[in-house]
């Protein structure tokens, strides 16, 4: 079989569409998707949301990729390619991830900084029992930093390493979480836009390769109630016109000895932290993980090098020094969420945002954060929408597409608890 191509785009709900196309679109090329798409929620249901111009006649949109960015894939004789989306006629269409992420990137670069990305990701594995119902995978011997048979008794994550060698994507670790049976992926930081890029489509081969070897993995935020929750962590440092990283201020770095432009980051983070929550956890079960002193970026906080807080700046200091945001899950957009966590931190520093004291407490039972997130997806949807500053810059158009489908979410979730609220989700996130 001649080489084909998967020309994909990541959704409003984060999930992962494309087609299989011939050899012949091997190169800078294009093709159309419906529009409406945008209007589809998870159980299929096709809404007139804002964007989808599903009452328009459900028109085209189109898909254009250019020939760099197509890339080997782990299927057989097929190559792989994330594309930008647009209207018919040429316009960028505005509920994009990807085109937000593009223009956070071009906002930061307007000041002559450029982001730098890492994310973490954290995901739950589960198997298809005899009488076919999901239940965890049976790792028993697996520990928090585990490895080795004991907490992968398959092997999966040995395919998924593997695999992402092969194909060029790099691996910071794989590891066991703190439960079972949870694992941690972690990609080397790179620009934002390539980082985002990786992430996602690394995401999409470890739930495929995960697959062929009998393991539903999930990075749902919440799948298991009696356990810790799965996130989305999202690193970022800004380089400055030399390449050199503008967040140092030294060789290490505490809440004391932060620049400018670190303060005002975070401030950014901290003043936007209700209106994040509705955009980075945006599903039912981001507010089942987003709870005080689970270590889940549910308080209002920030410090140094402490788990319990939502904005962490990161102790190594020079090149490697980073700010970690710890509210986001996957199942979020991940080009909408890191880009709104790029403009939040922006409007921070353009805005001269106050920098609120940092952590001293606990986190568990002492805390000095005035509150946290929104309890469910409702109010964080409320909070979104109240926060006026940040829908600019994310996108206005985006985001009334958002909180159209996640209104809709919340009426289509309630009264699920346990497995139907895990199956609401679990095959596609």
């Amino acid at each position: 079989m001649n080489d084909r191509l998967r020309a994909v785009f990541c959704d409003h709900l984060s999930i992962i569409r494309g087609k299989y196309l011939p050899g012949s679109k091997i190169g800078d090329a294009d093709t159309r998707f419906c529009q409406s798409t945008f209007g589809v929620h998870y159980d299929r249901d096709l809404l007139p949301s804002p964007g989808s111009k599903m009452l328009e006649g459900l028109p085209d949109m189109e898909l254009h990729w250019k020939a760099v960015d197509i890339r080997d894939s782990w299927e057989p004789d097929t190559k792989i390619v994330i594309g930008d989306l647009y209207e018919q006629g040429g316009a960028p269409l505005a509920t994009c991830g990807r085109g937000a992420l593009k223009r956070a990137v071009s906002d930061w670069q307007a000041r002559g900084l450029t982001p730098k990305v890492g994310i973490e990701l954290e995901a739950y594995a589960f198997v298809h029992d005899e009488d076919g119902k999901i239940v965890p995978y049976d790792n028993p011997g697996a520990v928090v930093y585990g490895t080795g048979p004991f907490t992968d008794p398959v092997g999966f994550n040995d395919r998924i390493w593997e695999a992402a060698d092969d194909l060029g994507f790099r691996l910071d670790m794989i590891t066991a979480e703190y439960d079972m049976p949870q694992f941690e992926y972690t990609l080397t930081f790179d620009d934002a836009l390539k980082a985002v890029d990786d992430i996602v489509l690394f995401r999409l081969m470890a739930r495929e390769i995960a697959l062929q070897c009998g393991i539903l993995l999930t990075f749902m935020p919440k799948p298991i109630l009696e356990t810790g929750g799965s996130g989305m962590h999202v690193n970022f440092s800004l380089a400055d016109e030399n390449g050199q990283n503008a967040l140092s201020s030294g060789e290490r770095i505490t809440p004391e000895t932060m620049n400018d432009l670190t303060q005002g980051c975070v401030a950014g983070l901290v003043h936007h932290h209700k209106g994040l929550a509705g955009i980075t956890a945006p599903t039912g079960t981001s507010y089942l993980r987003l709870q005080q002193g689970t270590l889940s970026g549910f308080l209002q906080n920030w410090g140094g090098d402490h788990r319990n807080v939502t904005t962490r700046v990161g102790s190594e200091g020079g090149e490697k020094t980073r700010i970690e945001h710890r509210m986001a899950d996957a199942s979020a957009n991940p080009y909408t969420a890191v880009a709104a966590v790029l403009q939040a931190a922006r409007l921070g520093v353009e805005n001269g945002y106050d920098l609120p004291s940092p952590e001293t407490g606990d986190g568990f039972e002492e805390t000095v954060a005035p509150g946290g997130t929104a309890p469910d997806l409702a109010g964080a949807i409320a909070d979104l929408e109240a926060d006026t500053a940040l829908v600019g810059a994310i996108g206005p158009e985006l985001v009334a597409n958002h909180v159209f489908m996640k209104t809709a979410e919340v009426e289509k979730v309630a009264g699920l608890e346990g497995d139907a609220l895990r199956d609401f989700y679990i095959h596609v996130i």
